[in-house]
């Protein structure tokens, strides 16, 4: 049973949305961004292997975490846009957030029993995990124009983000002292696994039940969606059909248009190096040694989380004084001189300084994105399908990046030539967003 509907803009209502930031960002930082690569990284070099024979073929354990990333975020990009159409129809987007809602949040406690023995059933886990993050934040994304008015959407969504990185970084920290002092916890060895590796399992339960304990609140105050009418049979094809009728719309909307291909590039970047700024510090920097590198890392992340809260209010409040748009364009200028910054990091404080950067910019730069493309899009009541878009959009282009990115690293033996090629990609979105008209 869910509450009184409350009205568009209302401040409980705001909030509620808000709020599943709180409960769903600990997987995108626990999971995706700390405490996974290096349990993935430490599990290899425990049984000191880095490869695994996988499908009948041996494969190394960094382009196979890539492989199933790209394969996950290629699975989201066709769904998505299918379930958004479908979601339209039936008026309940609502029900489609909480699926996917529990099925992260279930897949999360599965990586649990993640080992090289349970290789398949960990990496299904994982795969799962990112699908159901990633197209329950698109729905909820979608809620932002039906609960927020246009003036009011920038100072939510930074809200939105900022709660995110608060809660995160609370269950962060809290993963972090288990990890590091796992005898006060009581977590010991045994069975050949040390209690380090099994602190880190636990951390993925406590992410589970967090992100889904802590969503009902925002399924408690949520209406159910805007029912489209007319809907008859065929409910999959349906929703093909209105997914053609604003692709029909975008080519009279152009400056919808534009800010979407200028999207599409800097956000292929910025997710690109969200998904590999752990791996990248794992394997560049110059750690003293294996337990200098697990704190050094997880610092780093919380380092990113913490400014992140300063760069989306300082984003927002840049964005009421000059626009969205110019200041999404210097904040593609700061992300470039980061990329190039980033090829010379070498020593750990550097990569602290370099985390720090990125924590300014990357959490403007999102928030900002999800707001200007909500002030964007024409009035409708099919705002699922119009965000639907936009997130194909964002993943489409994290297959591109994180696949370009492991190639050139590949290709030329070293991490630190791809910062170069994401720059490119800074440089590109930064020259499309100038031919954004204002009206």
């Amino acid at each position: 049973m869910g509450s009184i509907t409350l009205v568009k803009g209302s401040k409980k209502l705001l909030n509620a949305w808000a709020f599943y930031d709180w409960a769903n960002s600990v997987y995108s930082l626990v999971i995706a961004s700390a405490i996974f690569p290096i349990f993935y990284g430490a599990l290899f070099r425990s049984a000191n292997i880095e490869k695994v024979v996988l499908f009948g073929g041996e494969i190394a354990r960094g382009p196979l975490i890539s492989y199933v990333t790209s394969a996950a975020f290629l699975f989201i990009a066709i769904i998505t846009p299918l379930l958004s159409g479908v979601a339209d129809y039936l008026g309940n987007k609502k029900l489609f957030l909480k699926f996917f809602c529990y099925l992260g949040g279930v897949s999360c406690m599965g990586l649990y029993w993640f080992s090289l023995e349970n290789i398949h059933f960990g990496l299904l886990c994982y795969f799962f995990g990112l699908v159901g993050f990633w197209v329950s934040f698109a729905f909820n994304n979608s809620y932002l124009p039906d609960i927020a008015f246009p003036e009011q959407q920038d100072g939510i969504s930074a809200k939105g983000f900022s709660m995110g990185y608060i809660g995160s970084v609370i269950l962060l920290l809290f993963n972090l002292a288990m990890v590091m002092k796992p005898d006060f916890f009581g977590i010991t060895s045994d069975g050949g696994e040390i209690a380090e590796i099994k602190a880190m399992k636990y951390s993925f339960l406590s992410v589970g039940i967090w992100w889904m304990l802590f969503s009902q609140y925002t399924f408690y105050h949520l209406p159910k969606g805007n029912k489209k009418e007319g809907l008859k049979e065929h409910v999959f094809l349906n929703g093909f059909g209105e997914l053609k009728s604003v692709w029909r719309q975008l080519g009279k909307e152009v400056r919808l248009k534009r800010y979407l291909g200028a999207f599409f590039v800097y956000s292929m970047a910025v997710q690109t190096v969200m998904l590999i700024a752990t791996y990248f510090g794992e394997e560049e920097i110059g750690w003293g040694s294996d337990n200098e590198r697990t704190i050094g890392l997880i610092i780093s992340i919380l380092v990113i989380q913490i400014v992140a809260i300063l760069g989306a209010t300082l984003t927002a409040k840049a964005s009421k004084a000059f626009g969205n748009i110019k200041t999404l364009i210097v904040v593609n200028i700061l992300w470039i001189a980061i990329c190039i910054y980033a090829y010379f990091v070498v020593t750990p404080t550097d990569f602290y300084i370099a985390a720090g950067c990125v924590g300014i910019v990357m959490g403007g730069i999102q928030a900002l994105s999800r707001s200007t493309y909500s002030k964007f899009i024409p009035e409708t009541k099919d705002t699922t399908s119009f965000f639907s878009f936009y997130d194909v959009s964002e993943k489409i282009g994290i297959v591109i990046g994180t696949f370009m990115y492991g190639f050139i690293a590949q290709l030329t033996g070293s991490m630190r030539n791809a910062t170069i090629f994401l720059g490119v990609f800074f440089i590109i979105g930064a020259f499309l967003l100038t031919r954004v008209p204002k009206k």
